[in-house]
């Protein structure tokens, strides 16, 4: 394992001792007070999930899991069943072996999220991260809504050395995808990076907004590969499952960027996206510098949830 994800692993064990705190140690005081599994152990387990804001429908889930696998393997003590209940939980979030197949092609990523969750900072670490494995990479500042959005996406363009495209405050983000486009075919780029607005308060705005950047891609990129992320809060948690939901109508969310999970008691949330929406959590955030963004792994994140730091992957 590289010395950055052992880093990254210490990280988010660090970020996740919140969540921790509220999933495993409720988790741990079932285990060890009931002398017997029944109905009463397994709705124990529920209620702690459910507060743990993995959701009612990965609780449900894992729960199923568990019995199914309890009654097969004939289990009677429920401390024999916890690693059980640990496997459950990260089977819901697999992210799948496509899930990071626009690094691969000629793509443009859409990035969408409201303000304040970290959007156009997870653009730049992301932007950083490609140029890391020798992408070419142009980004394009189509949030032309926020005041200082484009200013932002300039110094991180700086700091990851790639690329920017940008207009006037208030420009047509279309315009500014249009001609970042241009600018892609024209430098070769490998990944166009396009930080989008995120108005949920105006879906209709939004919507129309997101149709007119696609026809666009359609019309002047039609070979790129498409990716559409949206970035949500982990210390929202229930609020950030609205939010995923909600751009998910309006928009076709290939993934999640999970940002803030440090400092947070509802980092359960990523595997309630997932399991809810069917939407995979793609990018995990911790903290401020490049290296505090990762690809999202579910070894990784239920043996930081868990503190099981023997099992992490090499």
């Amino acid at each position: 394992m590289a010395e950055e994800k052992k880093g990254f692993f210490k990280r988010l064990v660090e970020g996740l001792s919140k969540t921790r705190n509220n999933i495993v140690s409720g988790i741990d005081s079932i285990f060890s007070g009931f002398s017997s599994i029944d109905e009463d152990f397994y709705e124990e387990i529920e209620e702690t999930l459910i507060m743990g804001d993995i959701g009612i429908n990965a609780t449900n889930a894992i729960v199923s899991d568990l019995k199914k696998k309890v009654k097969e393997q004939g289990i009677r003590e429920p401390e024999a069943c916890k690693q059980l209940l640990i496997d459950s939980i990260r089977a819901q979030m697999d992210v799948g072996e496509l899930a990071y197949e626009f690094e691969n092609r000629t793509s443009v990523v859409l990035v969408i999220g409201v303000n304040g969750v970290g959007k156009t900072t997870s653009v730049g670490k992301l932007a950083g991260k490609l140029k890391a494995q020798g992408k070419r990479v142009v980004l394009a500042a189509a949030d032309t809504f926020r005041a200082a959005a484009t200013e932002q996406l300039t110094e991180w363009a700086n700091r990851a050395g790639v690329d920017i495209i940008s207009g006037q405050e208030g420009a047509d983000p279309a315009a500014v995808v249009y001609d970042a486009i241009q600018a892609a075919k024209a430098r070769k780029a490998d990944v166009l990076l396009c930080d989008t607005a995120g108005r949920l308060h105006n879906k209709k705005n939004l919507m129309e907004e997101l149709k007119k950047i696609n026809r666009i891609l359609e019309r002047e990129y039609p070979e790129a590969y498409r990716e559409t992320l949206v970035v949500l809060d982990g210390t929202t948690g229930q609020n950030a499952l609205v939010q995923a939901r909600q751009f998910a109508e309006v928009a076709d969310i290939t993934g999640i960027i999970l940002t803030k999970l440090d400092g947070t008691a509802k980092g359960g949330i990523a595997v309630a996206i997932h399991s809810e929406l069917g939407i995979p959590v793609k990018y995990v955030g911790v903290g401020e510098s490049i290296e505090d963004l990762q690809k999202f792994d579910a070894d990784e994140f239920v043996n930081a949830l868990f503190h099981q730091e023997g099992l992490t992957k090499c």
